[in-house]
């Protein structure tokens, strides 16, 4: 692990300096050869833009090299959205921390440049945070989607109206249950609390958790946030070297300092059987959509030792006869797997 590119504590985000305009919003867009999705996520944010006064937008690009982005920006956002790059690439997190230090507004969005918005958005965070102004950060219901931004699932529902989330604490330190283009945190949150750190994967859950130890969280369930899922975005790369999992071994135990001493052991026990399970079903995912069988397998194992329960046990299975069985998998049209015996 760098030291350099993954800090070991929360990095500090400084208070915007005396005599800085202050918007509402930052939307702040941390980027790194994603080029071809940054076009949709920029015209997602200016659809819906309220000017200068009350809304930054820049993009952060960690020196991408499959297009220029600085271009691009300029082609989209025609004079209304800044541009910086790192001098060098220093890694998601560390992009991430300079996103966060370079916002001024007072409530920050981190759009990750391969994700979007609906029209509605900010307004739908604009009311949660003056209706619940004890909040320190809020969230909408969000989507799945994929490459081409069709819909492939919605998130599980947490509400039928929009409210602070009764023990969020409980349920958040329990499980994933928000994406980041769906969540705005107060910038004083982060002032006090610190930037993202330890792993690259799950980072965002161990923040979500660290937030909610600290603040209330409000929420509305109407789905105004987009998530995509394609191959090459980070969280990809993590499933086919197994990263995944020790992250989020670790971030369980990081976790485990945030939440009161009596309920402690029963929400990791909880996890590890919510995360055990996930993976175990994702190895499938790593077998057939990334073409990897033997870390297919890897995962599903390491899936039953975090957690012994019967799904992982027959992921691993059902790995082990794949593979006994060199079960095949092509591609059909470009649009999908299907596995072929």
């Amino acid at each position: 692990m760098s030291i350099e590119r993954i800090p070991l504590v929360p990095p500090t985000i400084a208070p915007v300096g005396a005599g800085v305009r202050r918007p509402l919003f930052s939307v702040m867009i941390p980027t790194y050869n994603c080029s071809n999705y940054l076009r949709e996520s920029l015209l997602s944010v200016l659809a819906q833009d309220p000017g200068p006064d009350r809304m930054q937008i820049e993009v952060v690009d960690d020196c991408s090299t499959d297009a220029d982005v600085q271009a691009l920006v300029a082609e989209i956002g025609k004079g209304r959205v800044g541009y910086f790059r790192q001098e060098k690439n220093v890694g998601s997190l560390r992009n991430f921390e300079t996103c966060l230090n370079r916002s001024t507004g007072e409530w920050v969005h981190l759009l990750h440049g391969d994700d979007l918005v609906k029209p509605g958005f900010y307004q739908e965070i604009e009311a949660l945070f003056h209706e619940y102004p004890e909040a320190g950060a809020a969230f909408t219901g969000y989507l799945h989607v994929d490459e081409r931004t069709d819909v492939l699932y919605p998130n599980e529902p947490l509400s039928d109206r929009p409210c602070i989330i009764e023990d969020w604490l409980s349920v958040i330190a329990s499980s994933q249950r928000v994406q980041p283009p769906a969540m705005v945190v107060k910038r004083y949150v982060y002032e006090r609390l610190g930037g993202f750190f330890a792993f690259h994967y799950g980072e965002d859950w161990e923040m979500w958790v660290r937030i909610a130890a600290y603040y209330p969280v409000a929420h509305s369930p109407r789905h105004l946030a987009k998530y995509r899922v394609h191959r090459n975005n980070i969280t990809s790369n993590y499933f086919c070297s197994g990263q995944n999992i020790r992250d989020i071994e670790r971030a369980i135990e990081i976790v485990q300092e945030y939440l009161p001493e009596d309920k402690r052991a029963v929400l990791y026990e909880r996890a590890k059987r919510h995360y055990s399970r996930y993976f175990a079903r994702t190895s499938d995912m790593v077998y057939h959509g990334f073409h990897h069988p033997q870390q297919a397998l890897a995962q599903a194992k390491r899936a039953f030792r975090m957690d012994a329960n019967p799904t992982t046990a027959y992921f691993v299975c059902k790995m082990y006869v794949k593979l006994l069985f060199r079960y095949r998998f092509k591609d059909i049209g470009g649009n999908g797997l299907q596995a072929n015996s």
